[in-house]
Parts: structure tokens; sequence; C-alpha cells
């Protein structure tokens, strides 16, 4: 699908307070509807204070008896980054309190699916005194009433949207549950059981629990570095205090203060952990870990996290590292299969694709089907479902959507409509899952696509890149590629500045089979370039000598130097 550059509208200078901060930061920031010095003061003192979590003082309460009377307590994740790395904050910060029987379950997707679910509850031999839910549990009425019928007291921490009732856990944290008067409510799973064990370290330094052990109170910030690899990892916006959290991790990571799982499964892609950014995080560190969840056992992912022995980190690393491989090679006979049928449907409707797309395939592989979803978005920027087979009989659906679509609304919508056609449902606007029973794939795939047909508006539909404009020559340069690296972090809903202009294409091949390397001129200037994942297609085209270009500025090394060079995003031939 053909995409279009529309420039971001400049704000008046008079609206911003930033007179202290370099002019072109100030533009961008502003453009970003960030216009107050507070805003950019990414210091812990910054961050919003937990009292306000409704439901957090007797979440503490029950965890804080848990850890001094010695209960044996079950942490149950889930299957990707933000589930893992909260599932590592968890159990990291109640060894650390004292807690001396703490252990935690993932879900097997293939078995279980996801959560605190009825079946998983039922299958805990050991049962523990108290279930600790991190990344899930809203949704899972069943196995919470599962958990209270054999005896274990569950506290939930998640982030998920709630449904019409609630589960009938001992306490809930949840910063989007209704009236909750937590001001922000994108943190990420992580973020959630962060502030859940900061609360509960405070509380248990007022008991003097710590003073009377004769050990100091631990130091949380030790685990920011695991908070900002979730956060960045879940796609949830960058809104201030999610940036400070990403930022504070960061630092202790570019410093050496982090988990030495982190460290190993940069190394996986040769990145330096000192030059470490938000996207490193998630394109490198994020995807490794999800490759566990999506193909194998989710353990193997946070075991690299709660191992503090670096050559057994790199270990789990290198496996990791395996199965994102395969996941690739997965996922490539994959998209080529939806592709087909893609260009079959839009044959069938003279060129033309539903508004909706729901697509599935016997064969397809129930772990990379989310990415499936992604990639289709990204294509042809309509809101995806992607199926592929479960157990007993049903359908797994991993759905993405475009901003102006609320996919869990939607799904919301067609449950009401619809009862029992959708099994379990669950997630945000931009990504949500779903059961349905295999025989109901047909009828789905039609109210689907009548539902995001009625729902969304035609201008949402059209795939446009939002740009910067054209960044003054004087800028195109190291230094501000530097400026722009620590301006951030940069992420969901605060984005990576993104500038676009015309340039001579002075130089252009491809390399590594898929990527085109460039060098392009503007005036007497000439800038290294790289175009990553391009039409072979189309590219190189020696017959171009111009081009459009939206781009993202970034700092090359390569032995011990270090270049300027352009990520191109979208390269459009001039005549």
């Amino acid at each position: 699908m053909e995409k279009h550059i529309i420039r971001r509208q400049l704000k008046e200078e008079a609206e911003s307070k930033l007179h202290e901060v370099h002019p072109l930061l100030r533009q961008l920031y502003s453009s970003r509807k960030l216009n107050d010095p507070i805003q950019l003061d990414r210091q812990l003192m910054r961050l919003l204070p937990f009292e306000s979590l409704l439901g957090i003082d007797t979440a503490v309460k029950i965890l804080a008896l848990a850890v001094t009377a010695n209960k044996k307590l079950l942490v149950v994740g889930d299957f990707d980054a933000d589930g893992a790395t909260s599932t590592a904050v968890a159990v990291r910060a109640l060894k650390s309190f004292g807690a001396e029987h703490v252990t935690y379950l993932v879900p097997n997707r293939f078995s279980y699916g996801y959560g605190l679910t009825k079946e998983l509850v039922e299958s805990i031999t050991d049962l523990p005194h108290i279930i600790l839910t991190v990344d899930n549990g809203i949704a899972n009425h069943a196995g919470v009433d599962a958990a209270n019928e054999r005896g274990i007291e569950v506290v939930i921490t998640d982030h998920h949207l709630q449904g019409l009732t609630l589960p009938a856990a001992a306490a809930i944290v949840n910063p989007n549950q209704a009236a909750d008067p937590f001001i922000s409510k994108n943190l990420a799973g992580v973020g959630v059981v962060f502030y859940v064990m900061l609360a509960l370290r405070r509380y248990l330094v007022e008991i003097k629990w710590f003073e009377t052990r004769k050990i100091a109170p631990p130091n949380m910030a030790r685990l920011l570095d695991l908070v900002a690899l979730g956060t960045v990892a879940d796609l949830v916006p960058l809104d201030h205090n999610n940036r400070i959290l990403v930022h504070q991790g960061l630092q202790r990571i570019r410093a050496g203060l982090c988990v030495p799982g982190i460290v190993a499964l940069l190394e996986c892609s040769n990145r330096d952990f000192t030059r470490v950014t938000a996207s490193d995080l998630g394109f490198v560190v994020a995807s490794r870990l999800n490759a566990a969840g999506r193909l194998d056992d989710m353990s193997q992912g946070i075991e690299c996290l709660l191992c503090d022995d670096s050559l057994i980190a790199r270990q789990y690393a290198r496996k990791l590292d395996q199965l994102n491989h395969e996941r690739r090679e997965i996922e490539v006979d994959m998209q080529t299969q939806a592709m087909h049928a893609l260009e079959k449907l839009s044959s069938k409707l003279k060129g033309e694709l539903p508004k909706g797309l729901c697509l599935y395939d016997e064969s397809w592989h129930q772990g990379v089907i989310g990415i499936l979803a992604a990639r289709i978005k990204e294509k042809f920027h309509r809101p995806v479902i992607v199926m592929a087979p479960g157990q007993h009989g049903e359908l797994k659906g991993s759905a993405r959507s475009i901003p102006g679509f609320h996919m869990r609304d939607a799904f919301a919508v067609i449950d009401a409509q619809y009862p029992r056609l959708i099994k379990k449902f669950g997630g945000h606007a931009m990504a949500a899952g779903l059961t349905i029973d295999q025989t109901s794939y047909a009828q789905f795939a039609e109210i689907f696509s009548v539902t995001v047909a009625d729902l969304i508006a035609e201008e949402d539909l059209q795939h446009s890149i939002l740009s910067d404009g054209e960044l003054a020559l004087n800028y195109l340069n190291l230094e501000t590629a530097h400026l722009l690296r620590e301006a951030g972090p940069w992420g969901q809903a605060f984005p990576e500045p993104l500038f676009d202009d015309a340039f001579q294409l002075v130089e252009q091949r491809i390399v590594a089979d898929k990527h085109l390397k460039l060098i392009l001129g503007k005036e007497d200037k000439l800038i290294d370039a790289m175009a990553f994942f391009v039409d072979i297609k189309q590219w190189p085209n020696h017959r171009c000598q111009r081009v459009q270009a939206a781009y993202r500025l970034d700092v090359n090394e390569y032995r011990g130097k270090k270049n300027l060079q352009l990520i191109i995003e979208h390269l459009l031939p001039l005549s």
C-alpha cells in the first residue's frame, strides 16, 4: 500500500516553555506536545507515587505477610517479554526482601493459553499459599475461582483492560481498573509489579522487617534495567512516567549495572551495551526473549534474566538467539502464504481488500501469528487478525490494529451482538487476542470485516508517515545524531524524530541480499544511508538519480570510528 508523507504541524514558540533547550529539540518536543521543562526531568524523584494505585495497600499487606511468615509464593507470568521481565522483577524483589519460598510458573501457550486459567491452576501440584500474577489475571475469572477453591489467595497485578466484572481475587492492582485514580494508564505489566514491589519494600521498612533481620533494605533501582526492557517491549505509550523508567533503566545498562542476561542478548546482535538505545531493547533483546515464548518455553528467557553468572547467561542467550532464527524462518514461510492468500482475495475483489483482514491456515504456528499480524498490518495499514489451530478444535487469534480503531472494543462489540461466537478475548486498542471454535471461522471472519467497515473512519485507512519535515543542512551531522540519541528515550506515542527531504542518489548497492546501501547528496554534502529490507525488484534502480527519503539520524560506529548514517524508513524515486 502506498505511503504518504505528512509533516507535523509546527507549534508556535510561545506555546513552549523550553527556553533553555536546543532549538531543534524544542521544535521536536513541542510537536510531540511536550512544552513543560518538568516533562524533560527524568530523575526518579519525578515518578508518580504508588500510593494512588487502587488496591495496592491490600496487595502489599498480603505479600508482606507472605514474606514475614515464610509462606509459599508462586509468581504466574506471561509468555512475552513484558511477562518475562515482570516475572523476573517479582522473583528478584521478593527474594531480596527475604522471601525463601518463591517460585514462578509461566503457562505454555500451546497447552494452557494465556494467563491464570482454570486448567493451569488445576495442574499445580505443590500448592502455594499465594499466587501473584504479573502481566495477566484481570480477565481470568475462572482461574481465580479455581485458586480460591483450592485455598490459594490470589493477588493480581496487570495492566490489561478489565471486562464488565472483576475476578474474585484477594487484591487487584491495575491502573486500568475503573475508578483507579492513578494518573498514568500506560504502565506495562512490569511497571505495575515494580510499583507494587516499591510499596512492599516501604511497608517492610515501616514494620522494621529489614532492621530485625539486620540487613539493608534492597535498592530497587537495581530492577530498572528489567523495567525498561519490559516497558519498551510491550509498546506501551512512553508518557513522562514511562520515559523516566526507561531512561533510568538505559542508564544502568550503559553503566554495566544490569543483569548479565541483557548484556548477553545484546552481544548476540553485536550491540555494545554502553551505547544501547530503547530501540535496541525492543528489536534486539525483546525479540529474542519473545522467541522462547513463541516456539518453546518462556522459562528459558526468564532464567536468562534471573541468572547472575555471565557465562550461564550467555548460554541461555545463545539458545534464545537460535530460537529467534528458527522463528524468522517460520515467519518467512507464513508470510509468503499470507501474501499469496491476500493476492487471491484482492483479485477476487477487483483489486480491493476488506477494511479488516482475518486470515487462517491450518499449518500456521500459533507462536508466530502475532508477528505475522503486525507485518500484514504494517504493509496494508488496516486491522488484522491472524489465526492458527489451538487445542480441542479451537482457533487462537492474534490481532493488531492501526490508530483510530480500538481492537479490544471491536471484539467487545462482536461479543455483545453474537454471544458465544468468541470464547475468550482480551488486550488493548492496538493489540489483542481471542479464541473461537474452528467451525466458526468463516462466520467470524465475515462479522469482523463488517464490524471494521462500520466502525473505522475512511481517513484512518490512509497509510501515512508522520515526518518532522526537512532538516536544515547545518544539522545534518554527527553532532545532531548524538543530540537526538540522548534526547529520548523515544518510542511508542513519543516517536523518534523522522525527517524527509529530496536527495541526489550518488551510489546504491544491495548488501546482505535484502538491504540497500546508499550515498546521498545534498548540495555539497555526501551522506551515507541504509535502507533495510527493500524490494529487490525495485532497488537498485540505476535509472533513478534523485529520491525522496524519510529518514532517521544514526551514529554508525566501525572500527572505532563514528560517522553519520541515515536510516531510511521510506524511499521513493523522483523523476
